[in-house]
């Protein structure tokens, strides 16, 4: 197999070290030639010392110059061409020696990177389910071609499709979900779980922002949107299910009512390393495999039920987001964002975030997103709209 230059956006997040890891794990088989991340200079200058990429980003001028000092003391010889913000990550997404891009970026501010590297041609392994939730409409034929999916969910049926986006041989996609930390809570019950409780996932291990919103099944709510663009799927072709062990990550059922599942271990490099190599399966259970990858995990029992809308409701809003279009799932992104921020900073509590979201997608009115122009200011729109109504929520 050709040797693939990878470069990684949203390197020092949890996306981001599993992909790492799988790179060292395969030193023939990845070179990493450009690294973006944040503000954990830390965490990228050891990534930088691993990997010696040609050009690294950083969030601010701020971090550029400790990430520079840091690295000049690790005596590493010639440095990387180090960029900054929204430049620096659009230059990691289309730099001529990447062969691929791995988009882990967190949030809505994947999306310009995101299109920038299918733009360029580039192959993407995409962790950033938000470029599709805010910007899937704008996605052609041609960049569908260059996506291969790194959610697990979406992964899932990827894999149960051969490794190929075409759905259009099945009745319909099951999205798993674990429920979360709080399945079988009432409303009343969830105005009562603590930040630590809302931060502690019972399967996965994952960035504070997408445990929250898996806590809430907005994130199954992203995915549904994710599918429909992904897969070229209409909604009501596609399930959710709460699958408890997370073991099935996702299903598709044929015509005939038989079902393909692809089952494995809670594991993101599973998916990271097929969403790179498809169809080549790397050998990860070798013992030149990963180390820590543990083999599936067959003393489970699997169980199965239905997500509570009425209690999850930001789950029901996303679908709700999602069937409506034009806008309305971009407001659904920056409302969350915003309300996932301001709980983490502990000013509002954790059954006030689906409150900001039925909020914003209630009162900012839905317009038509024909341009990543067009994206980006309902972003912005959104955000403000949802900042401004946080005080509301403070004492709920």
């Amino acid at each position: 197999m050709k040797k693939i230059r990878l470069s990684i956006l949203g390197a020092t997040g949890s996306i981001g070290r599993s992909a790492a890891s799988v790179a060292q794990a395969f030193p023939d088989l990845f070179e990493v030639v450009a690294l973006a991340a944040g503000t954990n200079v830390g965490l990228l200058s050891d990534l930088v010392s691993r990997f010696r990429p040609g050009f690294v980003s950083v969030k601010t001028d701020a971090e550029r110059a400790l990430l520079i000092k840091s690295l000049k003391g690790l005596g590493l010889g010639k440095l990387p061409e180090v960029g900054v913000g929204e430049e620096g990550l659009r230059t990691a997404a289309t730099l001529p020696e990447a062969d691929q891009v791995l988009s882990a970026v967190s949030g809505a501010l994947g999306l310009l990177p995101t299109f920038a590297a299918l733009a360029a041609g580039k192959k993407v392994a995409l962790a950033n389910k938000e470029s599709l939730v805010i910007g899937g409409g704008l996605l052609g034929p041609n960049d569908r071609e260059l996506i291969s999916p790194v959610d697990s969910e979406h992964s899932a049926v990827f894999q149960a499709l051969g490794g190929s986006l075409d759905a259009s041989r099945i009745r319909r996609l099951v999205l798993t979900a674990s429920g979360g930390p709080f399945r079988g809570y009432d409303a009343e019950r969830l105005k009562t779980v603590t930040y630590e409780e809302a931060l502690s996932h019972p399967n996965w291990s994952m960035g504070p922002k997408i445990t929250i919103d898996s806590a809430t099944l907005l994130n199954k709510g992203f995915e549904v949107i994710e599918a429909h663009h992904l897969f070229r799927l209409p909604y009501d072709s596609i399930s959710v299910v709460v699958h408890p062990q997370s073991v099935i990550h996702s299903l598709v059922e044929y015509p005939d009512g038989s079902m393909i599942a692809q089952l494995g271990p809670t594991d993101m490099r599973l998916a990271i390393a097929y969403a790179l190599t498809n169809p080549t399966r790397l050998p990860l259970l070798d013992n030149k495999g990963l180390a820590g990858y543990a083999p599936f995990p067959f003393d489970k029992s699997l169980s199965f039920e239905e997500p509570d809308r009425k209690v999850f409701r930001a789950l029901a809003l996303a679908e709700a987001a999602g069937r409506r279009g034009g806008s309305a799932p971009a407001i659904l992104n920056a409302a969350g964002e915003v309300a996932v921020s301001a709980f983490l900073a502990k000013r509002i509590p954790f059954h006030a975030i689906t409150d900001v979201l039925e909020d914003c997608l209630g009162k900012i009115p839905v317009v038509p997103i024909k341009s990543l122009e067009d994206a980006l200011a309902a972003d912005k729109d959104a955000r403000g709209y949802a900042e401004a109504r946080i005080p509301k929520y403070q004492n709920r």
